[in-house]
């Protein structure tokens, strides 16, 4: 919402209510301790020593690190640590958080909303704990509703977005760099943890390019998907139907899969943690190179499990049957089940939801290790194409869905994907 059309007293650029009940979380605290090397740069220096002093201690000890560090200097990992954030952060904190939302020319409660879309947690109004580059980010967001670019509801659901994603992204990456180190150095995983952070300064820039390159390229990708519908897939979005595109009960026709490692259970009790990891990362590399290869899309991983969704029957058949083969090849992962359902899905979240998820959830239970199955509309959708090869199961009754028939999906003619 705009400007004009903001609720006075609730949206997003309301004014600032005279009495807001402020619920700090305690991670805040353990944030503001962790970040806030100010404060810890002169703990022990009863006398307020001046700050140029201080600065000449830490320099001494960023020149010595290994000497221990006197009162009221910070030892050489703490440095570093505070040198990253400038970086990262743009700057000091020097901004409490009334400041940087009236910097911006919002409330408090306006802000905090932002906040905590993108997932940060509530800090007090004492904690010196944003930059001027924070406000620069507020501000943004809020322009965007001000001259009605976005609603309010928009940008809530854009900031949660980008909030959540780059936080399930930085872990990944941590991840991924502290179990390389461990892996090439012979290091302890603690070990490795503090190592990083002098390793990181080499690598933001890069991080950070990659980041912006990777978004603009799903984002041409998704235009590209609003704009050019699949022939095929507008043909078979109305099989089982009448009607048009235009009444459809759900926005998008899908084909959605899921595909389910046999005994994972089982499987991960008697592993190491380490052993767990690496049969979770080939399992997810495998889907993800599979989906993306058969130009489909990889929703989420849970686990032992992988949702994917695919814009044609044709194309979620192709990448079904790769990663039933994949498994059944693969020396080291167990099989899988695999199952696959034309229909009409609805997107939010970055999720996906309806009755055709849940059919295809439900068809991965009763798939045979190693194999794919398919309902029968899904089926009436490949039938004439040469490339698969349909058999008939016996009917069954499914939960939420009553009786349906289960078709398995085979490799007809043609080669498949081809993974290079």
């Amino acid at each position: 919402m705009n400007a004009e059309n903001a609720h006075p007293d609730t949206g997003l650029l309301a004014h600032e209510p005279s009495d807001v009940p402020d619920a700090v979380v305690d991670v805040s605290a353990l944030e503001v301790a962790v970040l806030d090397s100010a404060a810890e740069a002169t703990a022990g220096d009863a006398s307020g020593a001046a700050t140029d002093a201080a600065s000449v201690e830490a320099t001494d000890a960023a020149a010595a690190p290994d000497s221990a560090p006197g009162p009221g200097t910070m030892s050489a990992e703490r440095l570093a640590t505070k040198a990253l954030e400038q970086r990262l952060l743009g700057g000091e904190r020097k901004l409490r958080r009334r400041e940087v939302a009236a910097g911006a020319g919002l409330s408090l409660l306006s802000a905090r909303k932002l906040w905590r879309a993108l997932g940060f947690p509530n800090l007090g109004d004492e904690d010196v704990a944003f930059t001027e580059r924070d406000q620069a980010a507020l501000s943004t967001v809020v322009d965007l509703v001000r001259t009605g670019k976005l609603t309010e509801e928009a940008a809530i659901s854009v900031t949660r977005a980008i909030g959540q994603m780059t936080d399930r992204m930085v872990v990944w990456q941590i991840e991924a760099l502290v179990e390389d180190m461990v892996h090439q150095q012979g290091v302890t995983d603690a070990v490795a943890r503090k190592q990083l952070v002098g390793e990181l300064p080499s690598l933001v820039d890069a991080l950070e390019e990659m980041l912006v390159y990777s978004w603009r390229r799903q984002l041409n990708a998704g235009v590209q998907r609003l704009a050019v519908r699949a022939e095929a897939g507008l043909a078979s979005s109305e099989e089982g139907r009448e009607g048009d595109e235009d009444d459809a009960p759900l926005p998008l026709a899908r084909a959605v899969g899921f595909a389910d490692l046999v005994s994972y259970t089982s499987l991960s009790r008697r592993m190491n943690e380490k052993t767990l990891a690496q049969l979770v990362q080939r399992f997810e590399n495998k889907c993800a190179e599979i989906i993306s290869v058969g130009g489909g899309r990889l929703v989420k991983t849970v686990g032992d499990e992988v949702l994917y969704i695919a814009e044609t029957p044709a194309a979620g058949a192709e990448i079904s049957l790769a990663l039933a083969q994949a498994f059944n090849e693969d020396e080291i992962l167990p099989q899988a089940r695999v199952a696959m359902v034309w229909g009409r899905i609805l997107s939010r979240l970055g999720d996906i939801y309806g009755p055709t998820v849940n059919l295809a959830a439900r068809l991965t239970a009763l798939a045979d290790p190693g194999t794919v199955l398919v309902d029968s509309m899904t089926a009436a959708a490949l039938e004439h194409d040469e490339r698969f090869v349909l058999l008939p199961r016996d009917a069954e009754n499914v939960r939420g869905f009553g009786e349906i028939h289960p078709v398995e999906l085979q490799r007809g003619s043609g080669k498949g994907l081809v993974l290079d």
